[in-house]
């Protein structure tokens, strides 16, 4: 077996409820950062604790951290109503998989990001880079449906991808929307749209622009 084969390999295709047990790990760990503020620090993506003290897990962990119920609830809306379509699509071990992995390399590039930048102290939490991915991955996926933007307008799924793209980018480039970690919505989108190519062969570009 090829290595190419070897990381194409598919799971065992099941349809459970990925989904929905993501987000209730997430409500679960913001119950306890609530409650325990040394758990929020233990479990954030922050560089100086990762480079200095060896808190090697921050980057996997982070994802599971909110900095408040609005943080977690516009978070968990986004992985709910997008979340459970891909994971139908692509199987529930499939979707776990792709989840934690895009999730994790978004805290990764983030915590090189922000160390490259000397801004050790900050602190990196939230889904936003693993739901951007799961975004991306909706539009790639069912590249003619169509998002009800506020529940009136709608979108083409392509179309919503391309504008957050152009919206994080100039957020990034520009400083605009303080506190919001564009970097690793982007990252998200990154990871994402290398996963389809590497993972199941499919350009996601291609399937994109199908969509129009």
């Amino acid at each position: 077996m090829t290595f190419l084969q070897r990381i194409r390999k598919p799971f065992r295709f099941t349809n459970g409820n990925v989904t929905l047990v993501l987000i209730g790990v997430n409500v679960l760990v913001y119950a306890l950062t609530s409650v325990a503020r040394e758990a929020y620090v233990y479990l954030a993506m922050i560089p100086a604790a990762v480079l200095q003290l060896g808190w090697v897990w921050q980057p996997f962990t982070y994802m599971f951290v909110h900095a408040n119920l609005r943080h977690l609830l516009f978070n968990m809306l986004g992985l709910f109503f997008f979340g459970t379509s891909v994971e139908r699509s692509l199987g529930s071990r499939e979707f776990l998989f792709f989840y934690l992995l895009t999730g994790a390399l978004a805290g990764l590039f983030s915590l090189a990001a922000f160390s490259l930048g000397g801004a050790m102290g900050v602190s990196l939490v939230g889904a936003s880079g693993a739901v951007y991915a799961v975004l991306l991955a909706f539009a790639v996926i069912n590249p003619r449906a169509r998002i009800f933007i506020w529940g009136v307008v709608p979108v083409p799924a392509p179309i919503l991808v391309a504008g957050y793209t152009v919206i994080e980018l100039w957020s990034q480039l520009f400083g605009s929307g303080g506190g919001v970690a564009h970097l690793t919505h982007l990252a998200g989108f990154a990871f994402a749209a290398l996963y389809f190519p590497i993972r199941h062969g499919v350009n996601p570009i291609k399937r994109l622009a199908s969509g129009r």
